[in-house]
């Protein structure tokens, strides 16, 4: 229950407020349909996979030796391969928020120590790391965490998709079931992947990132 808790889209770390480029993917006809939408959510998934999914696998290791600078050398990982200024923004705005929430709600020492580095400006405080390393916390498999974060990544572009499309639920559902299919395989393909090994090779993704920070009409922060 406590892992359905923290990995809750609805929890409060601010994820409604991004949309992983989607806004601007709509704007510029790049998605226009249920075709589409599914295609841009495979690759925001896999993209995430290969870069955050790695350097959250290393955090929920890290996590469970209590090697604060493995966790740091992650942290950093992820945020060096965020070309974007909105996806930066987004990832350490919900680390920190994740961090925050679980401190006041449950006893994770590693993650507070983590938090407290964080505010001293030590790491940056990106949301996958801070996610990897409560999941270990809580006694959490390091593939149920990795799960989490994939489904949290198409929850909220998907959560985005229902404000800027002709989508309805049914059509949302049908998409994530299908996206979920992916987990098991992007696990396998990732988990014995080193911190160098991340790439997130996505250049349309971030046109459309660059494109929608210039944007005059926005819904969503990225």
């Amino acid at each position: 229950m406590h892992l359905l808790q923290f990995g809750d889209s609805l929890l409060p770390v601010g994820s409604f407020s991004f949309s992983n480029a989607l806004e601007a993917a709509v704007q510029e006809g790049v998605v226009r349909d249920a075709t589409t939408l599914t295609e841009f959510v495979r690759t925001a998934t896999r993209r995430a996979a290969t870069s955050d999914g790695i350097a959250l696998l290393h955090s929920c290791r890290a996590a469970c030796a209590k090697d604060p600078d493995q966790i740091t050398r992650a942290d950093h990982a992820v945020l060096d391969r965020k070309l974007g200024e909105e996806m930066r923004t987004m990832t350490v705005r919900m680390g920190r928020k994740l961090a925050e929430v679980a401190e006041t709600t449950c006893q994770a020492p590693v993650l507070s120590r983590w938090l407290g580095r964080v505010r001293d400006g030590l790491t940056p405080g990106t949301y996958p790391v801070g996610l990897g390393v409560l999941m270990a916390e809580l006694g959490s498999p390091e593939e149920d965490a990795f799960a989490i974060h994939q489904y949290g990544v198409a929850t909220t572009t998907l959560g985005a998709a229902l404000r800027l499309m002709r989508l309805d639920h049914h059509q949302a559902q049908a998409i994530l079931y299908a996206v979920n299919a992916d987990v098991e395989g992007d696990y396998a393909s990732i988990r014995d992947a080193g911190l160098a090994d991340m790439a997130s090779f996505a250049p349309m993704a971030d046109v459309l990132g660059a494109i929608h920070v210039k944007s005059r009409v926005r819904m969503f922060m990225s």
